[in-house]
């Protein structure tokens, strides 16, 4: 039986989703609510210090414990994807890739797990190396 492969969320489709945010496109959502019910829809470790670093920024608005958010997020199925040294090895050797460390720390995790990233960044939409889907649709 075909097994569909695991989605990992960008940062910023995480926020969305939580948020209700209508930039998160009909069709991802659906993909995104589709896998989670089979408990395959994963989130980067590194998501919730950048969370983390948004909010300290004040580059985004939370209410709550950010600890309790992300316990509830892994009782409720989804998966978290530590940055280990394979990932950190995978990241450091990402070829054509420039801008935020964080960005290539998810892609890696991407990667190294073979899933598709589901993000409206540009930059990540057009790396060759990732299967990805956008956010936005």
């Amino acid at each position: 039986m075909f097994r569909q492969l695991m989605i990992l969320l960008d940062t910023h489709v995480l926020v969305w989703l939580d948020q209700g945010s209508e930039r998160l496109g009909k069709k991802a959502r659906r993909m995104i609510e589709q896998s989670h019910q089979k408990e395959e829809v994963a989130i980067a470790a590194v998501s919730f210090w950048e969370i983390g670093m948004l909010i300290e920024h004040g580059r985004l608005r939370f209410a709550g414990s950010l600890a309790e958010w992300r316990v509830s997020l892994l009782n409720s199925g989804f998966v978290e994807l530590p940055a280990d040294g394979k990932v950190a090895l995978a990241a450091a050797s990402l070829k054509g890739f420039s801008g935020d460390p964080v960005d290539r720390l998810i892609s890696a995790t991407a990667l190294n797990q073979k899933a598709r990233l589901v993000t409206a960044d540009d930059r990540l939409l057009g790396h060759r190396s990732l299967k990805t889907i956008n956010g936005l649709i």
